[in-house]
């Protein structure tokens, strides 16, 4: 029987309908085999994963002992008041509100947090008194950020006491033997801590050690891996800003503005990479962009390093009743962070020896030697006894700050500077050159004030004396032909 033209016409539609159901089919199969065989980290997400609440960024950090945006600090606190007051025995909310305190102590200059950081934490050790090392470790780095370098080495020891293997606890002990001078225990923590712990964080403490060391090659590659590593915009930025440090220090001027360029657009609060602008502009002779990166960071962050710098450059540019302004405005910031705990005797030590009554900042730092002899301390000594006269006892601050044998491994433009300079007071002419010479090797552009000085001393000393080169003793006993021994 023939079929009707449109039965015809119905069977073609129903053959080209089921070609194209099969043919989706099998693309179907293919593009879901296709998904199937991607990893679970090729496979493109339906949506982006939801950013955590401020709060719990910041606690995430602080938890971390890594540096956390201001905006997030101030959501943590806000949130842990109101759980604390309505959960008073909440020992570890106690101790995260300490700790949050601290941290926005420390990034804004502002030591009315650091009471109010001291009284949370112990309120936390009330209420728990034994074992609680999350507690012990905000005293720690509460005393380090008021510079109370013994008193942090007691909580951290006592932190680890509580809890061995609490990996935070060690970067809180590093920076406590570093203040103390005691640069061996720094190190032998540093090890332990590398061997519990990798990451970001980790890669900064150990920057910060081989910095101090003298190892500058490694302390970069540390903070890059850091940097490359961090979690967070402002965790980033703060390595990003000790880059820049590192790479000021050793005189690589573009390398260091970059970096603090690039700190302050991921994390606009991070003062000190503005600071570090203004440092860096000044030594590229950008003066006017100097002045306002500087002024920009001490109306955000008020540092008394700060104020002295911009003081310093003002003085460079013979502006001296600006200069004086701000010298007499760091000393009201530090009676500020006096009130607050911190210990200002340093940086008003290295001011008054410069700027000031050097005989005042030999008693200053003579008191802050015997607190806390640090390699910083000892360089900042020597130079107040050189500028009040006494040379010969600053020489030997001078030798403890820049000696390896003293762990004074820093390569220091400032420090060499310095022990040139006393050098060359007592007659040395032979170190003083070589100590000069060191510094404006190190970094030509260190100090506004001082490094025209460094030039001009090293000019003044001229040329080495032509010498024979030493060949040895007549008797042959030099180190080079000393015969060995043999056993008996």
């Amino acid at each position: 029987m023939e079929e009707t033209q449109a039965e015809a016409a119905g069977r073609g539609h129903r053959a080209a309908r089921g070609r194209r159901l099969l043919i989706a089919a099998v693309a179907g199969c293919a593009v879901l085999g296709g998904a199937l065989a991607l990893w679970p980290w090729q496979r493109p997400a339906a949506h982006p994963p939801a950013l955590p609440a401020p709060g719990a960024q910041a606690l995430s950090a602080v938890a971390a002992g890594v540096p956390a945006a201001l905006p997030d600090l101030a959501a943590l606190i806000d949130e842990r008041e109101a759980l604390v007051r309505t959960h008073p025995k909440d020992a570890g909310s106690w101790a995260v509100l300490g700790a949050a305190y601290v941290e926005q102590g420390r990034r804004t200059a502002d030591a009315t947090n650091y009471p109010r950081a001291e009284k949370a934490l112990r309120t936390s050790l009330t209420v728990r008194p034994k074992g609680n090392a999350q507690a012990l470790d905000g005293m720690a780095a509460l005393s380090a950020a008021r510079r109370d370098f013994r008193s942090a080495r007691t909580w951290g020891e006592a932190a680890l006491k509580a809890a061995p293997r609490r990996w935070t606890t060690y970067p809180l002990l590093i920076d406590a033997y570093t203040g103390l001078g005691d640069y061996k225990a720094a190190k032998r923590t540093l090890d332990r801590l590398l061997e519990l712990r990798s990451g970001a964080a980790v890669q900064a403490w150990a920057a910060a050690v081989y910095r101090d060391r003298g190892w500058r090659e490694d302390a970069a590659a540390a903070l890059s891996d850091a940097a490359a590593g961090a979690l967070r915009p402002a965790e980033q930025a703060a390595y990003l800003e000790r880059a820049g440090q590192l790479a000021f220090e050793r005189g690589d001027l573009d390398e260091a503005l970059r970096r603090f360029e690039e700190a302050v657009r991921l994390d606009p609060d991070q003062r000190a990479a503005q600071a570090g602008q203004g440092r860096t502009l000044a030594a590229l002779g950008r003066t006017t962009e100097a002045l306002n990166a500087y002024r920009v960071a001490l109306g955000k962050r008020p540092c008394p390093r700060y104020a002295l710098e911009l003081g310093e450059l003002y003085e460079s540019l013979g502006l001296t009743q600006a200069a004086r302004v701000e010298y007499d405005q760091l000393r009201a910031r530090v009676a500020d962070e006096t009130a607050g705990g911190v210990d200002g005797e340093l940086v008003l030590g290295i001011l008054e020896a410069d700027h000031g009554d050097p005989r005042a900042a030999v008693r200053r730092l003579r008191a802050e030697w015997q607190r806390q002899p640090g390699i910083e301390v000892a360089d900042a000594l020597g130079w107040a006894l050189h500028r009040a006269g006494d040379d010969k006892e600053a020489l030997k601050f001078a030798a403890k700050a820049t000696d390896h044998a003293h762990g004074g491994g820093v390569r220091s433009a400032l420090y060499a500077y310095h022990r040139g300079m006393i050098e060359r007071e007592l007659e040395l002419a032979g170190p003083a050159r070589r100590h000069l010479q060191e510094a404006l090797r190190i970094n030509p552009y260190f100090s506004p004030p001082a490094a025209p000085l460094a030039e001009q001393a090293l000019a003044a000393l001229g040329e080495p004396p032509d010498e024979p080169v030493p060949t040895g003793s007549p008797d042959g006993d030099d180190e080079d032909n000393k015969p060995s021994r043999q056993p008996r």
